[in-house]
C-alpha cells in the first residue's frame, strides 16, 4: 500500500516520490554519460554569485555526501584558527516523550530559532544531530525525524535571508538507502553522516558468519574500511541514478532542488518542512509523523531486542505490511481459472484432459474478488466508492463481454523478461480475445508473425512445441510492438508486422531509467533475437535520451508512421505531476493512443528504491491527463490506456470513469498463466518457468492461452456486472 494508507509505521521519505524527465528534457544515463556528472559538495559561507573574490573559495569542499566518523572529526578540526576557522555547531533533534506527539511542533520552532541564532552568530558548519547523549536520553527522549528538521531549518534560514551563509550537515540514525540521501540533500542538506548504517556495517563485517563466508571464499575478502567505503559508492551511485532520472547532473544543483511530489502528508506539514512541493493528496500531520516515529522504537531497550521486520519488501506473516500481489492471491486466481501448477510439461501434461485445465469456477472467482474486497485498503482506488441516482438495468442490455475484452490489453513484459512460453501464451490468449498484447522492448520471433495453422488434436503444434492447449488460427503475433531506447530487436520486419508500435518514454516500475535484462536471462535464443551475446547483461539508455522536447517526439511519431502506415502508434508515460500538459503535446504531436502507467507494477528486475519511490499512482496521472485533454479540445484526437496494477472490474469500471477507454494487464495476466509470486524474477530461477530462461524451469510452465481466457472472461463479466 502507499504509505499515507499503510496500517504500519512509516518514515517521512516514504510519503515523497522522486520526480523524472519525461518527453520535456531527457534523463542522464549515468552510466555511459557518468563522466560530467559528480557527487562533491561544499560546506561554508557562500558569497554572491554575482562577485567573484577569493573570499568565495573559502569552502570545506567534500568528495561524497556520505560523511564518516573520521571525516566528521576532520570537519570539526576545521574549527580551530589555523585551520579556517569555521564556526560550527551542533543542534540537537531530540526532544522529551513526555511532551507527546503535539510537542514536536515546539521541538520544530526550538531548532529553527537556535539554527537562525547561531548563523547570526556566524556559524558556518550546522549539524543537526539526533544522536542521544547516553543511554537516559535516549529512553526519556525521541527525535524529530531527519527530512522534517532539515526541511524546517532550511526553510527558516531562507526566509530570514541566511541559508546561503553556511551549510547543514544532517548527523542522523534515521539514513540507510538511497533514496533517503536523496530526500535529505533535495530538503537542504549538503552533507549526511549515516551513523547508524555505518555502525551496521561495521557489526555486520565483524560478525562470525561473514567472517567465516570471506575465509571460505564465498565473500570478497575486505577490511572494515573497503566495508565502509563501498557502502558509501553503492549509496553514492544510487544519487547519480536518481540525479539522472531528471537529466541533473551535479548533485550540488539538486541540493534544496525539492524534485518529489508528496503523496499522503498534510498541510502542516508541507508548510513546515516541504514548502513548494506538490501534495494533491492531504494526509498526516506532524504529530501523526510524531506518533509513527515512536512506534518504530524496540519496546524494551535491552540489547538483544530485535527491531521487528514489517515486510516492506517482502511478505512476512503477522506483523508484515499487506502485499496485494501475493501467493494467497495467486492460489485464489488459479482456482478460479482451473489451473494447476502441478501439471506441466516436466510432469503429466500429455496424458491428462484438456492440458490439465480444470473447469472454471465461478465460486471461486468471487472468493478472489471479496478477498480483495475486504484487504486493508491499498490505493487511492479503494478510497473510492460508486454512487448512481439511477436505476439498475437488466444486464442483457450491456455491452457483451466479447466487445469488452476488445479493450483488455497485457502489460510490455519483454520476451527475455518472461521465458518464451509466457510470452507467446499470453499473447495467444489475447489475440483469442480480440485484445492488443505487447511485445515489450525485447524484440519478437520472426515465425510468430504467421497464423499457426500445424496444430493437432491434441493441441500441439510442431511450430511451437513447448506450448500446450492451441488452436488452429491462433496467433503469437503481439498486436503492439515496443520501440525503446535500448532498440533491442527493432527490425523493419519488427515493425511493419505491428498492428501498433509503441514508444515507450517510460516505464511504471522505474521511470526515468532504461530497461535492463541481467546476463543469466540472456539465452542463446535471447541473444539472438536482440542481437547480442548470451550471458551479457543489457541495460537500455534511459527512454529516448535523445529526446529533448516535444518536437523530437512528434518527428519519431512521424518516423513510425512512415514505416508502417497501418499502424497507430502510441507512447507510454508514468503518471507524475504535469503529465496533463506533456498528454496535450502528445497528442498535437499526432499520437494514436497515450498510455498511462501508474507507478507500480515491474516484472521485479527493477531497483528497489526506483519501485517504490518514483512514479505516482494513475489514479492521479489519468484524471489529470483526461481532463487537460478535455479542456483544450484534443479529447477525441486520442485513445487513453491505463495500467500498473490493474486485478478486477471494479478497478476497470473505476478507470473508465476517469477517462481510460483501454487497460492493460500485468502482474495479474502473469498469475493466470501459472505465476506464483515467489519474487525472484531477477535471479533466473522461476520455480514454475514464467520467468526463467533455463530449459529445465521451463519445462514446468503450468499456463496454457485457455487459463488467461478464463481470467479475462470473469473481469469482462464482472465489469458488466
Amino acid at each position: 500500500p502507499i504509505a499515507v494508507l499503510s496500517e504500519r509505521p512509516h518514515t517521512p521519505y516514504n510519503y515523497l516520490k522522486q520526480r523524472f524527465a519525461q518527453v520535456t528534457n531527457p534523463p542522464i544515463d549515468p552510466l555511459r554519460e557518468g563522466v560530467v556528472m559528480s557527487v562533491a559538495m561544499t560546506l561554508g559561507k557562500k558569497e554572491s554569485i554575482y562577485q567573484v573574490s577569493e573570499k568565495g573559495a573559502r569552502l570545506i569542499h567534500l568528495k561524497s555526501p556520505v560523511l564518516n566518523d573520521a571525516e566528521m572529526e576532520r570537519i570539526a578540526s576545521f574549527a580551530e584558527p589555523e585551520n579556517g576557522a569555521f564556526k560550527q555547531s551542533t543542534i540537537s533533534t531530540r526532544y522529551a516523550l513526555a511532551d507527546g506527539p503535539e510537542g514536536i511542533k515546539k521541538a520544530i520552532d526550538a531548532i529553527c530559532d537556535k539554527a537562525v541564532e547561531d548563523v547570526r552568530n556566524g556559524v558556518e558548519v550546522a549539524i543537526l544531530s539526533d544522536k542521544a547523549a547516553g543511554q537516559s536520553e535516549f529512553e526519556e527522549s525521541t527525535y524529530i525525524p531527519p527530512l522534517v528538521a532539515v526541511g524546517a531549518v532550511h526553510h527558516r534560514l531562507i526566509e530570514e535571508g541566511l541559508r546561503m551563509d553556511t551549510g547543514i550537515v544532517m548527523e542522523t540514525g534515521s539514513a540507510w538507502s538511497t533514496h533517503h540521501f536523496a530526500c535529505l540533500i533535495g530538503y537542504g542538506a549538503n552533507a549526511v553522516h549515516p551513523y547508524l548504517a555505518l555502525e551496521t556495517v561495521k557489526q555486520w563485517h565483524g560478525s562470525s558468519r561473514t567472517q567465516s563466508m570471506m575465509k571460505a571464499g564465498k565473500l570478497k575478502e575486505t577490511t572494515l574500511d573497503e566495508a565502509q567505503q563501498n557502502y558509501r559508492v553503492a549509496v553514492e551511485n544510487g544519487l547519480l541514478k536518481i540525479l539522472s532520472k531528471m537529466g541533473i547532473s551535479l548533485l550540488s544543483s539538486y541540493q534544496g532542488a525539492q524534485i518529489f511530489e508528496a503523496i499522503g502528508l498534510g498541510e502542516d506539514v508541507i508548510n513546515t518542512s516541504l514548502k513548494g512541493t506538490t501534495s494533491r493528496v492531504g494526509g498526516v500531520s506532524l504529530a501523526d509523523i510524531a506518533s509513527e516515529t515512536v512506534m518504530m522504537r524496540p519496546e524494551s531497550a535491552s540489547e538483544k531486542a530485535k527491531l521487528t521486520n514489517y515486510g516492506y519488501y517482502k511478505p512476512v506473516p503477522k506483523l508484515g505490511e499487506y502485499h496485494a500481489n501475493s501467493s494467497d492471491l495467486a492460489k485464489l486466481l488459479h482456482d478460479a481459472i482451473g489451473l494447476d501448477k502441478t501439471v506441466s510439461a516436466a510432469t503429466n501434461r500429455d496424458e491428462v484432459e484438456n492440458d490439465g485445465v480444470k473447469p472454471k469456477s465461478v465460486a471461486n472467482y468471487e472468493i478472489f474478488k471479496k478477498s480483495l474486497e475486504s484487504a486493508p485498503l491499498a490505493n487511492i482506488r479503494d478510497l473510492l466508492d460508486f454512487e448512481s441516482d439511477r436505476e439498475s438495468i437488466p444486464i442483457e442490455e450491456v455491452e457483451p463481454v466479447s466487445e469488452i475484452m476488445k479493450r483488455f490489453c497485457t502489460g510490455a513484459m519483454s520476451l527475455g523478461a518472461l521465458s518464451r512460453e509466457a510470452h507467446e501464451t499470453l499473447a495467444i490468449a489475447v489475440n483469442r480475445v480480440g485484445g492488443k498484447s505487447n511485445s515489450g522492448e525485447g524484440g519478437e520471433d520472426v515465425i510468430r508473425g504467421k497464423d499457426i495453422t500445424d496444430v493437432d488434436e491434441k493441441g500441439r503444434s510442431p511450430t511451437f512445441p513447448h506450448l500446450a492447449g492451441l488452436k488452429n488460427g491462433d496467433s503469437a503475433n503481439s498486436y503492439i510492438h515496443q520501440v525503446a531506447s535500448g532498440r533491442f530487436g527493432v527490425t523493419p520486419e519488427f515493425l511493419v508486422t505491428a498492428k501498433q508500435v509503441e514508444i515507450k518514454m517510460a516505464q511504471g516500475a522505474k521511470p526515468g531509467e532504461g530497461g535492463q535484462l541481467p546476463g543469466p536471462k540472456v539465452s542463446d535464443y535471447i541473444a539472438t533475437l536482440r542481437a547480442s551475446k548470451p550471458g551479457v547483461t543489457l541495460i537500455s539508455p534511459p527512454p529516448h535520451h535523445d529526446i529533448y522536447s516535444i518536437e523530437d517526439l512528434a518527428q519519431l511519431i512521424h518516423d513510425l508512421h512512415a514505416v508502417n502506415e497501418k499502424a497507430g502508434v502510441s507512447v507510454k508515460l508514468v503518471s507524475s505531476i504535469g503529465i496533463g500538459t506533456v498528454a496535450c503535446g502528445v497528442a498535437k504531436a499526432n499520437a494514436d493512443v497515450i498510455q498511462i502507467s501508474g507507478g507500480d507494477g515491474g516484472t521485479g528486475a527493477s531497483p528497489l528504491s526506483s519501485i517504490k519511490h518514483a512514479g505516482c499512482p494513475w489514479e492521479l496521472g489519468l484524471s489529470e491527463a483526461h481532463s487537460a485533454l478535455m479542456n483544450n479540445g484534443l479529447r477525441d484526437r486520442v485513445t487513453l490506456r491505463v495500467d500498473g496494477g490493474i486485478r478486477t472490474g471494479r478497478d476497470i469500471a473505476i478507470a473508465a470513469m476517469m477517462g481510460a477507454e483501454e487497460y492493460g494487464f500485468g502482474t495479474i495476466a502473469m498469475i493466470a498463466e501459472g505465476c506464483v509470486m515467489a519474487r525472484v524474477c531477477h535471479l533466473n530461477t522461476c520455480p514454475v518457468g514464467v520467468t526463467s530462461q533455463k530449459e529445465e524451469l521451463r519445462k514446468k510452465f503450468p499456463g496454457t492461452p485457455e487459463h488467461v481466457v478464463n481470467f479475462f472472461l470473469f473481469v469482462a463479466e464482472e465489469v458488466r456486472e
